[in-house]
């Protein structure tokens, strides 16, 4: 089963960078540019200085993250603990949905092991470019900068149970982040808690929900040190599968590439022959998301940048489906996102592999006002709106050993980088 361990943290000393809310970011793969800047000016010790390094003139931005990590814990603004703790997180947050919700989660270092049942499983398909940019900058740091965000099965709360009795006092920690979230954090050495939320852990694997790239990063780093050490432990937020803060939202597909009128013809030609499709207002674009219960056909939000008329389409015949994805177990034949990229990306627009990694055509975007201002100002084609994946699909089709297509799920809150590091060495 899965190694889940106390850990001896790398933090920041709160007394010498003053607040923690100063030095954290969001998760590097989110920052644009300008945000990036904004981050920096905050305090120069804010964690974006080495997660997302800048190179200074003719050097290399990853020895310029290790020279600014090593020269903050000469300044004893980062700091390693001198025993081990598990350290619990609450996040009081606003949903994209409106809904006030906590979330809870333990960090921890757990060991690294290939992916298979009963210890680690992944649930999507990862692009390889972040991967050779995050084994570099552990490789000169030396150090997980992120927590990577997993999850556990533990219906009778057992876990969390163990450190809430540890809460009562101030936090460590608090800090807001940009989009409103609460974070706040406290330290459990206590050894009978620790001893207590490992044996909940033991007996369950631990499913990756953000963070893949990082996990596979951190799966080579270890074969490349090769032998024993704090080398083969990696980060992690553990968030129990039963949490009720536990949300799932969708990431919405956009397209680039369906500008000639014989693409545009076929595509919606498709759409026709085997969608339900209804006019609807803009507002609807984001379909309900599917409930617990039994899978329902594939339903999406449709808008195109030479129309702009929003649709509501909906697959009139799961066995299309079926027959697309054969190969595939009875759950992933339903996810949303594997029915659109197997029936219209790859089979309508015949979009290959490879296209899809290396987003050929392909964009992303996680929030409805986006996608549709994308789609508005015809900086993409189109747009198919998705609706968020129950858990318990996640579970069942990581169970069923495959990958969701990439950004299949969004987990919010995101965990912020910063609030804990895992010294390598």
């Amino acid at each position: 089963m899965a190694d889940v361990q106390a850990f001896r943290a790398l933090r920041y000393d709160l007394g010498v960078v003053g607040s923690l809310q100063s030095v954290i970011a969001p998760p590097y793969d989110v920052i644009d540019p300008e945000q990036r800047a904004a981050l920096a000016a905050r305090s120069s010790h804010n964690v974006v200085n080495i997660d997302l390094p800048e190179p200074p003139l003719g050097g290399d931005a990853y020895e310029e993250a290790a020279r600014l990590l090593d020269l903050w814990k000469r300044q004893g603004a980062v700091a390693r603990d001198q025993t081990p703790a598990l350290w619990a997180l609450q996040q009081d947050y606003t949903g994209p949905d409106g809904r006030q919700l906590t979330r809870r989660g333990i960090f921890a270092r757990v060991r690294v092991e290939e992916y298979g049942p009963g210890k680690i499983r992944p649930h999507e398909r990862t692009h390889p470019g972040p991967k050779e940019d995050r084994l570099r900058l552990t490789r000169a740091t030396q150090t997980n900068l992120s927590p990577i965000f997993s999850l556990y099965d533990d219906p009778a709360n057992a876990a969390w149970a163990a450190l809430e009795p540890h809460l009562t006092s101030d936090p460590w920690g608090t800090a807001t982040d940009a989009d409103g979230t609460l974070n706040k954090l406290w330290r459990i050495e206590d050894g009978g808690a620790i001893a207590r939320v490992k044996m909940a852990l033991d007996p369950t694997e631990l499913l990756i929900a953000d963070g893949h790239h990082r996990y596979e990063t951190a799966r080579v780093y270890a074969e490349e040190i090769g032998g024993e050490g704090d080398h083969r432990y990696v980060l992690m937020c553990l968030v129990a599968l039963q949490d009720p803060g536990l949300t799932i939202f969708p990431t919405h597909r956009l397209l680039n590439k369906v500008k000639t009128p014989e693409i545009q013809q076929r595509l919606g030609k498709y759409l026709r022959e085997h969608f339900d499709v209804t006019p609807i207002e803009t507002a609807e674009l984001r379909p309900p998301d599917e409930p617990d219960g039994p899978p329902t056909p594939l339903t999406m939000g449709y808008l195109d940048s030479f129309h702009q008329q929003p649709y509501r389409l909906v697959l009139k015949d799961q066995a299309l489906a079926d027959a697309a994805l054969a190969d595939y177990p009875e759950p992933y034949r339903h996810l949303d996102t594997a029915v659109l990229e197997a029936l219209i990306f790859k089979g309508v627009l015949g979009m290959t592999e490879d296209d899809i990694s290396h987003l050929d055509g392909l964009g992303y975007s996680r929030t409805d006002d986006e996608a549709l201002q994308l789609v508005q100002s015809k900086a993409y084609d189109c747009a198919f709106f998705l609706r968020g994946s129950p858990v318990k699909q996640v579970q069942e089709i990581a169970a069923a050993g495959v990958n969701m297509p990439p950004k299949s799920t969004f987990f919010y809150p995101k965990v912020p980088t910063g609030l804990l590091f895992n010294p390598l060495a």
